[in-house]
């Protein structure tokens, strides 16, 4: 059994990511900017955001965050996505979700350029990945494919069990690793709430990817030996062990499941790291133009 190091993973890309941005800088070029749009005071967003400002400052770029309080109108802020659509000196940008009630989060998705949209969430970038095009892929899904690859995990001709049906992790990780690519060319299954024999689908699963949001759901009577097991979930449940009174907890019972495992990730520490990277990734590659030239 192998556990997969997303935070070694995450460390690694940021070195390439900064050694590319310094040789950009050192031709003359501007730093990638990218901004985040945060509204309220959400602590999970709170603590995302600061991380992702942090994680630009370590690799050279510059970041700016935007912040409105959460009685905020549509209005203002589709006005506020519309200005940054047209700044040139912004290469791409986030709203951090989720949103208040009375902000559609569907229209706020739908109001960002998809040139701009290192998210990963518009309609179009979707649509180009469905189909194989360039496009700006969501940051976990992106994430995990990237585990996979640096693992060299064997996903050809390989049986997979996707556990969620989100836009923004289940769905997108099922196409990817149904495409005609490395990784990928495997057979997927995607399982979620309404799904009646997921245990007998998850035992007959080479690869299985949680992202339920169900704390311990995969238990070790649901994984074949030798499975190799993606945990995305990241649940906050109280704690005695921690100051803050909370850890996070993954969709998998990792104690029980690890030892059947060929490789597994951890929570935190595996796909975790990885999501913030990706995001990264997505701005460097806004800044070059590399996928709307």
């Amino acid at each position: 059994m192998q556990i997969i190091d997303g935070k070694l993973i995450a460390q690694t890309i940021k070195k390439e990511i900064a050694e590319t941005v310094s040789s950009m800088v050192g031709d003359g070029k501007r730093p990638p900017h990218l901004a985040a749009i945060l509204v309220g005071h959400d602590g999970g967003s709170e603590t995302y955001v600061a991380h992702k400002v942090k994680d630009c400052e370590e690799v050279g770029f510059k970041s700016t965050l935007i912040r409105y309080e959460d009685d905020v109108s549509g209005k203002v802020l589709l006005e506020k996505i519309e200005a940054l659509n047209h700044d040139t000196e912004i290469d791409g940008f986030i709203v951090q979700l989720p949103l208040p009630d009375h902000i559609s989060e569907n229209e706020v998705i739908q109001s960002i350029s998809p040139s701009k949209d290192v998210d990963g969430f518009h309609p179009v970038n979707l649509g180009r990945m469905m189909i194989g095009l360039p496009s700006f892929i969501s940051a976990t899904p992106q994430g995990i494919m990237e585990l996979i690859s640096r693992y060299n995990i064997e996903t050809s001709g390989k049986y997979c069990a996707v556990i969620g049906r989100s836009n923004i992790v289940g769905r997108p990780v099922s196409v990817l690793l149904s495409r005609k690519a490395s990784p990928g060319n495997c057979t997927v299954t995607v399982c979620h709430s309404r799904t009646p024999n997921i245990k007998e689908i998850l035992n007959m699963a080479d690869i299985i990817i949680a992202a339920i949001g169900s704390p311990g759901f995969v238990k070790a009577d649901m994984v074949k030996e030798g499975a190799v097991v993606i945990d995305v979930g990241t649940t906050r449940i109280k704690s005695d062990e921690t100051k803050s009174g909370y850890k996070l907890s993954g969709d998998v019972k990792f104690d029980e499941v690890a030892p059947k495992c060929s490789f597994i990730t951890p929570v935190p520490g595996g796909v975790g790291p990885m999501t913030r990277v990706s995001l990264l990734k997505n701005t460097l590659l806004a800044a070059r133009k590399e996928i709307y030239p």
